[in-house]
């Protein structure tokens, strides 16, 4: 596929509430601030950066490949940014010991999005895992695990995604960073709100601490090679 050299370039950021930023004022989350940085460089390489946010709270890899056709293909994307599995890995009572998505179909589910996220356009992806929780203690409904438990083992389920995809992946792994930050002095209360599973402002911080030059990165790489190919 031609590399497009007119028009947006196009961000999109395709997730559950940690991209939302439930729980904290708007302007805190590291989405918003992210997107601001990005428009900054529109000037710098003569194309706007148009970033949008089609993340919806709770939403799991299977509803969001419903969503997916309208809210991601349908406009086009340059860089897709996916970050899912906190609802995917948890149990409800009412799935009587399954979780919602099964950790097979929750990496097939990841496998599609960016399969069908190349198709509408994207030629940077950012994979991310997820944050660590404080949901440590309760065992969930009809199961002899807690959340924290299913959290881990969903994140590594995201690096063997990351691990089997081709070069055009980026992969962050945000449990790691947020455990090196837990050692080297930052308690992880201080970066959880007290749900102990959703991003206080202090762990937007750390997000867009991480996101933020692999986003850049990544607009320049695509802007460049669209110059090139004029």
């Amino acid at each position: 596929m031609k590399e497009a050299t007119t028009g947006p370039l196009r961000v999109t950021f395709f997730g559950d509430s940690v991209c939302v930023g439930q729980g904290v004022s708007i302007y805190r989350g590291w989405v918003p601030r992210v997107a601001q940085d990005l428009d900054g460089l529109s000037g710098s390489i003569g194309r706007e950066v148009l970033v949008t946010n089609a993340s919806v709270n709770g939403r799991t890899t299977r509803q969001a490949l419903e969503d997916m056709p309208y809210q991601v293909q349908s406009h086009g994307v340059d860089i897709l940014v996916v970050q899912f599995g906190l609802n995917d890995c948890n149990y409800w009572a009412t799935d009587k010991g399954i979780p919602r998505v099964s950790r097979p179909a929750f990496m097939a589910n990841l496998a599609e999005i960016m399969t069908r996220g190349r198709l509408a356009g994207a030629r940077r992806i950012l994979l991310n895992n997820n944050h660590p929780t404080l949901r440590s203690t309760d065992i969930m409904p009809f199961t002899s695990i807690t959340y924290e438990q299913s959290n881990r083992a969903y994140n590594e389920a995201i690096r063997e995604v990351a691990r089997a995809e081709t070069g055009d992946v980026v992969f962050t792994d945000i449990e790691r960073a947020f455990l090196d930050c837990v050692t080297e002095g930052t308690p992880m209360e201080t970066l959880l709100l007290a749900d102990g599973l959703h991003l206080a402002p202090a762990g937007h911080d750390l997000y867009a601490a991480l996101m933020l030059p692999a986003l850049r990165k990544a607009v320049s790489e695509i802007a460049n090679a669209a110059t090139a190919a004029r």
